[in-house]
């Protein structure tokens, strides 16, 4: 019934009513009743509607309810307990960001939040030791090499010699960057349908997270602001490619 379950609507519900049968005790009005209560508006009898009739076709076991029940309401005091830490780790973790001038302007890049700046910055330490942001991307086991022995050729690979935390922060920022920031999103594009040399996916996703670091390093260490269009021209189209 619910995108979310721990959706504002979904929580109250589970508050109140958190069994099949407590739902059918309400019915619409008292589900709807206890949305209009608490003042929310994305939600109405429509979804209460929906609600209760899955209700009326849910099966199962409905012996020990009361028991069922205590568990549900302790599950739902942890997962507040747990979010109300969570919240108190993300402000200090802010706090200690906003130490550093330039953190601001990386959380300028549409795409790229809190947690893959802190993430980066935790494991990457002070970046003015790095002469280049090819050591940071050796030291996340992001460094091409290639399986060649005689004359056989090999295929080339990362060589995942480096911090697994790092390479996995870096992969993960990337990902949703292809989906919310336009330039990221290009190149992606680009890479993956290039004519010569195209890349799946994943590799795509892997040369982006070594950009990532270059973007990074590039705002980090001369506090220059991130520009899309000098990210955009990065890209090295073949003759051929412009004129199609």
């Amino acid at each position: 019934m619910f995108g979310k379950f721990d959706a504002t609507s979904s929580m109250l519900v589970l508050q109140v009513a958190p069994q099949p049968r407590d739902i059918k005790r309400l019915g619409v009005e008292g589900i709807n009743r206890i949305w209009r209560d608490n003042k929310l508006r994305a939600v109405g009898m429509k979804r209460a509607k929906s609600l209760y009739e899955a209700a009326q076709k849910s099966i199962g076991c409905t012996e020990g309810e009361s028991c069922s029940r205590m568990e549900i309401q302790l599950l739902l005091q942890d997962y507040h307990t747990k979010t109300a830490q969570y919240q108190a780790v993300i402000e200090t973790i802010d706090e200690l960001c906003r130490q550093i001038p330039e953190v601001a302007k990386l959380l300028e890049i549409k795409g790229v939040g809190l947690v893959t700046v802190a993430g980066f910055l935790s494991e990457v330490g002070d970046i003015r030791r790095f002469n280049s942001p090819k050591q940071i991307q050796k030291l996340a086991g992001l460094a091409l090499r290639e399986s060649s022995s005689g004359k056989h050729k090999g295929q080339t690979t990362i060589s995942k010699r480096g911090r697994a935390r790092l390479r996995a922060i870096l992969f993960q920022a990337v990902m949703p960057l292809v989906a919310k920031n336009a330039e990221f999103a290009e190149i992606h594009n680009y890479y993956t349908t290039r004519i010569k040399n195209p890349l799946k996916k994943k590799q795509s996703l892997i040369a982006l997270s070594c950009k990532l670091i270059r973007v990074f390093y590039a705002i980090l260490t001369k506090g220059t602001e991130y520009d899309p269009e000098k990210l955009i021209k990065d890209i090295h189209r073949p003759v051929e490619h412009l004129a199609a």
